[in-house]
């Protein structure tokens, strides 16, 4: 058992946790919980080592007990140990270094996402859980997006980070990524209605951040713009919600297309 704070192994977990230098240097990262640590065991992931306090329930035992079949570094730890290592303040028993691998694109895309700016690690990993729900083929992250790996972005992204292809890239190398995609950039009160917009074709859909939305490299690639319509003085939607509905909105029209729509209703 770990019982002390200084520990190497505790003292790197909090140093993955607190640094982007540190993740990319040792391409890992940190995972809490028991719902997240299952969706890394499911798909495959490679655990670096995973650390536990005794207290576990029924089902987190499972988890430690088929990592440790794996050939998995599992190690118990006091609680006041985790909750060194931990970015949470109350963790709930469980933490694991998993490496990043995270997959590639695919060759031929019908449908991105760009998060472009968005710097709240909440709004992020929503929008990974939910691009991945709604079938989007891939992220791509502008330079100017939060550190996707970061503690808040993983908690919230709910194990999207294992099984959404997604790449943080450079404007030229985001250019050559969407060759052949129209580019819809969501806009506050800009462009068509999303409703109205054909987006049952191969596309790249562009979400700008909370304060000031899209950059100009963004406004630069697009074809055009797309906005949600709104009731009443509502200015806006954060990222993630906006997010959610344009996304989804794609998904809708692919899985029920306009054309499929008015030749059942005839």
């Amino acid at each position: 058992m770990i019982t002390s704070r200084q520990n190497p192994k505790i003292k790197n977990i909090r140093l993955l946790n607190s640094q982007g230098k540190a993740r990319k240097k040792q391409a890992a990262f940190v995972i809490e919980g028991i719902r997240i640590v299952e969706e890394a065991l499911s798909s495959g992931q490679t655990l670096e080592m995973l650390i536990y306090t005794p207290d576990l329930d029924e089902r987190g035992q499972e988890l430690v007990n088929s990592f440790k079949a794996l050939g998995i570094f599992c190690e118990d730890v006091t609680p006041e140990v985790l909750s060194a290592a931990s970015d949470t303040e109350n963790p709930q028993g469980i933490l694991a270094v998993v490496a990043h691998k995270p997959l590639p694109l695919p060759v031929a895309p019908s449908f991105l996402l760009i998060a472009d700016q968005i710097r709240d690690p909440g709004n992020l990993g929503t929008l990974m859980r939910t691009a991945l729900a709604a079938g989007a083929d891939g992220l791509i992250l502008s330079q100017r997006t939060v550190d996707p790996l970061s503690p808040k972005v993983v908690r919230a992204g709910m194990g999207a980070h294992f099984r959404l292809p997604y790449l943080s890239a450079s404007w030229p190398e985001i250019r050559q990524l969407c060759s052949g995609l129209s580019v819809f950039l969501a806009d506050m009160n800009q462009g068509n209605c999303l409703w109205e917009s054909d987006l049952v074709q191969p596309l790249v859909l562009v979400i700008g951040g909370e304060a000031h939305g899209s950059g100009n490299q963004a406004r630069q690639l697009a074809d055009q713009q797309i906005h949600i319509p709104m009731h009443g003085e509502t200015e806006s939607l954060n990222a993630a919600a906006a997010g959610a509905i344009l996304l989804f909105e794609v998904g809708r029209q692919r899985r029920f297309p306009p054309n499929a729509r008015s030749t059942v209703s005839r």
